[in-house]
């Protein structure tokens, strides 16, 4: 259980980019609250930063021509099985954010630094022409200057 720093949504093959999808899926719906260790931070956050998280993996899925059911373009929308989140658990976050903000504070570059080696460890390759080996050249490029 994971989510994967922001910025590798465009290049996570299309096994993990649906994998993704699913995950935010259950954690929108019965997972909301849930304990586990890889992302307990999301809960620090009202479910917006999720929402807008998970807006971009839908997003990514459509340009690669998946269809994801409209339901979870919703705001409020928790699965089938569960009534509508509340507006107040939302919140304002969605109308605040700027485009390339990241949504959570945790997906700095360490932490995209830790999502590429492990990514590299599973053997998974990006697409969209980025190789996982430029993307930690370069961040050790910024992490020296």
């Amino acid at each position: 259980m994971r989510l994967w720093h922001q910025s590798l949504i465009p290049y996570l093959d299309n096994k993990r980019l649906c994998a993704q999808h699913r995950e935010c899926c259950a954690l929108r719906g019965k997972g909301w609250g849930r304990k586990h260790a890889t992302v307990d931070y999301v809960f620090k956050y009202d479910v917006g930063h999720l929402f807008q998280y998970h807006l971009m993996v839908m997003c990514e899925m459509n340009n690669r021509g998946y269809y994801v059911s409209v339901s979870w373009y919703d705001r409020l929308y928790r699965g089938k099985n569960l009534s509508s989140a509340q507006l107040s658990e939302v919140g304002t976050y969605l109308y605040k954010r700027q485009d390339k903000q990241l949504i959570y504070p945790e997906h700095d570059d360490r932490y995209l630094k830790e999502c590429l080696l492990n990514l590299k460890s599973k053997g998974a390759e990006l697409v969209n022409g980025k190789t996982i080996e430029e993307m930690l050249i370069k961040l050790d490029l910024n992490e020296n200057v």
